[in-house]
């Protein structure tokens, strides 16, 4: 299958500047840009991470473009502008991203950060306003669906530095051409104008013929994009999003997307996710796909001693497995992501229900015990004045998806 036509089945091409066979029939020099807004690198960012692997495993260079210029003044957004950061947190952070996709996209990938603050910083105004302003007229900027929606919303009007954002990305595409021959833009659709301005920009200044194409925005289950601002972010750094939460997210997804999210994120051949499709519709239950996808996506972003941790503390708290296969590490993870209740030890049972918030009083402790609703470490407790005796860790379940780890 030609490498253009797997990224067309795996949902990973929605517009192109020419026919995606043509853009990708011979090696290119391909740059994605992104502002430095946090520290971390987010499961919003993840499409495009893989999506460049794939580039860069196809044997095309690959150029990360971080907005230390254009970070601090901010890409428009559906709602108000963005807040804008310091010097130094932008370079902070830009940095904490290139460590961080260096790991993810592997040492044999030819890759290369770039920092937009080479030029913007130095740019004179009206070398800007001549050389790229006179380019662009403000009846075309003020179609473009984000930038009119701001404008016909009385409240959300937009500021004139976050109106010349469009610009300054079509000035880094210039840039990037005549310093590093990049001749690839790839970006979100949502950013499919700006990138459209970059390609007209150098055609007309230049007279080259560069290329773009854009991919698919992934949603959440309410339809917003993942991402910082959408309050919703998912990180790819271990310290703030740990290998279990992050396990966990995927595990989770909904079912009707999950082959679509296999498609998009993992590595496994198209033919092997037909077969996953396959017996999961057999037996949904299973949750084979969504294991499978949570498995793939937690080795690739944090290792594959860390997605076994993942694994084996879900199997603790949700299928019964006895904590005695945790390792240290697993047990200092557990206690980290899991509802904790320290200091249960010794005291009655419906002490701890209550204390715990598995029940809102000790009347319906009790009652939830003589139920049989209440285990410990996976045995039925019966008897509400049962005094609690567990060694160094014990899981409390109410019912099968409610419990606390007691320390």
């Amino acid at each position: 299958m030609e490498f253009s036509t797997e990224l067309k089945n795996r949902g990973l091409v929605q517009d192109t500047s020419a026919d995606i066979e043509r853009i990708l029939g011979e090696k290119r020099t391909v740059y994605i840009g992104t502002d430095p807004t946090a520290d971390s690198l987010h499961v919003g960012h993840l499409a495009w991470v893989v999506l460049l692997k794939r580039l860069g495993d196809a044997g095309h260079k690959l150029i990360l473009l971080v907005g230390g210029g254009t970070g601090m003044i901010g890409d428009p957004k559906e709602k108000g502008e963005r807040s804008l950061k310091t010097i130094e947190e932008v370079d902070h952070n830009a940095r904490a991203f290139e460590v961080q996709l260096r790991s993810l996209l592997g040492e044999q990938v030819d890759f290369e950060m770039v920092n937009n603050a080479l030029w913007l910083r130095e740019v004179r105004l009206l070398d800007f306003l001549r050389d790229t302003g006179k380019h662009f007229t403000v009846n075309d900027l003020v179609k473009r669906d984000l930038i009119r929606r701001r404008l016909e919303t009385p409240d959300e009007s937009i500021s004139y530095t976050e109106f010349t954002y469009s610009l300054l990305q079509a000035y880094d595409y210039r840039e990037l051409n005549e310093r590093y021959g990049c001749d690839l833009q790839i970006g979100g659709s949502d950013q499919w104008t700006n990138i459209l301005s970059g390609v007209d920009l150098i055609r007309k200044t230049t007279g080259k013929e560069v290329f773009a194409f854009s991919f698919p925005l992934i949603t959440d289950a309410s339809g917003r994009k993942f991402g910082k601002s959408e309050g919703n972010a998912l990180w790819l750094s271990g310290e703030k999003t740990s290998p279990y939460q992050f396990y966990q997210f995927w595990l989770n997804v909904e079912d009707e997307k999950v082959i679509d999210y296999l498609k998009i994120y993992t590595f496994l051949s198209l033919e092997e996710i037909e077969t996953i499709e396959k017996e999961h519709q057999v037996d949904p239950g299973a949750r084979l796909a969504h294991r499978r996808l949570a498995e793939e996506m937690t080795s690739f972003t944090h290792g594959d001693e860390a997605t076994k941790s993942a694994i084996r503390i879900s199997g603790i708290l949700f299928d019964g497995l006895p904590l005695s296969d945790l390792s240290g590490a697993d047990k200092e993870m557990l206690v980290k992501n899991a509802p904790v209740f320290p200091g249960a030890k010794g005291q009655l049972l419906v002490e701890v229900l209550v204390g715990s918030g598995l029940a809102s009083s000790k009347r319906e402790a009790r009652e939830f015990i003589e139920s049989g609703a209440v285990t410990l470490a996976g045995e039925k407790l019966t008897n509400p004045e049962t005094t609690m005796d567990f060694a160094e860790l014990a899981i409390l379940k109410r019912g099968k998806k409610n419990l606390v780890v007691l320390i």
